[in-house]
């Protein structure tokens, strides 16, 4: 590893667990747009809208790729990394259940592990990385159940929590192949404009009620400012430069610590009880990412 890389790879970590932080928070948000009367698909427009205003002037004048091939994959993380993923996300906590859904989604590492292993034999976990993501993955299902161990099944929510999981999966792995021919800044960008080309579908289906967003309180404006700001037009730009510093592997690792995150939140917010199951989980979390880091072939 080069001195620079060795300067950079400390501020990538810590800008990793930022992004998860905060997009961990996001959850919350969300539900209080809902309970204001709001769309998942109406939200995801408003902030994406908001990103992608903001990520204009400073992506560049360059209107397409280099080839339409690149572009095809520019639409697909459009897709994956937006529409198709918040939509099924969200809807699966609609007609799922909401432990069935933490759990399925918090599988994308460990998806996301094998699938750039398959094509990408030098981000390929070794046995120890595996390891290492199955005892994160037990930790994070104590973390979700906290003692209440009842899992009910929902074929709709946990086939929709699935194809969100595969969809962030897919995107980490197209990724790679753009970051190497274009900045990211442009790819960004990209991602917002075909995020919201693909949602314009599903809302022109729906209906899109535009006066709950100008008669919206400051609840309604304060959390879509936040979700467009910083939640979609800062940390897709963070997270995207930390899947090229750390690599896919590593950095999707980090969604492991989402429950955590979660957990914290609500003692902190809501002043939920958690059980030394939850307790336990997260020391399994925090041991397994350990783990898979330092034993990641490279």
């Amino acid at each position: 590893m080069s001195d620079n890389s060795k300067k950079i790879a400390p501020f990538a970590y810590i800008l990793a667990f930022a992004i998860v932080v905060i997009w961990g928070c996001t959850f919350v948000q969300t539900k209080l747009l809902i309970n204001e009367g709001l769309r998942p698909d109406e939200i995801f427009f408003y902030r994406f809208v908001l990103a992608y205003l903001l990520i204009l002037p400073l992506a560049g004048k360059r209107l397409f790729l280099h080839s339409w091939k690149d572009e095809l994959m520019a639409l697909l993380l459009g897709l994956t990394g937006g529409s198709l993923y918040f939509v099924t996300e969200n809807y699966a906590l609609a007609y799922g259940y909401c432990y069935n859904v933490s759990l399925i989604v918090c599988l994308t590492p460990l998806v996301t592990a094998f699938m750039v292993g398959f094509f990408y034999p030098s981000e390929k976990l070794n046995r120890r990385g595996v390891y290492g993501s199955l005892v994160a993955l037990v930790g994070m299902a104590l973390v979700v159940f906290n003692g209440n161990f009842i899992l009910k099944l929902s074929p709709l929510g946990d086939a929709l929590a699935l194809a969100a999981c595969l969809c962030w999966a897919l995107y980490s792995l197209i990724i790679k192949r753009l970051q190497d021919k274009y900045s990211n800044m442009l790819i960004t960008r990209k991602i917002f404009g075909y995020g919201l080309l693909t949602i314009l579908p599903l809302l022109l289906a729906q209906g899109c009620r535009w006066e709950l967003l100008f008669s919206g309180s400051a609840v309604v404006w304060g959390n879509i400012v936040a979700l467009g700001c910083v939640a979609s037009m800062l940390c897709f730009l963070g997270w995207n430069w930390c899947l090229k510093q750390l690599g896919v592997v590593r950095a999707t690792n980090f969604i492991y610590l989402n429950p955590l995150v979660t957990m914290i939140t609500s003692v902190l917010v809501l002043g939920e009880r958690v059980t030394w199951v939850a307790v336990l989980g997260a020391v399994l979390i925090l041991s397994g990412l350990y783990y898979i880091d330092k034993n990641r072939s490279v």
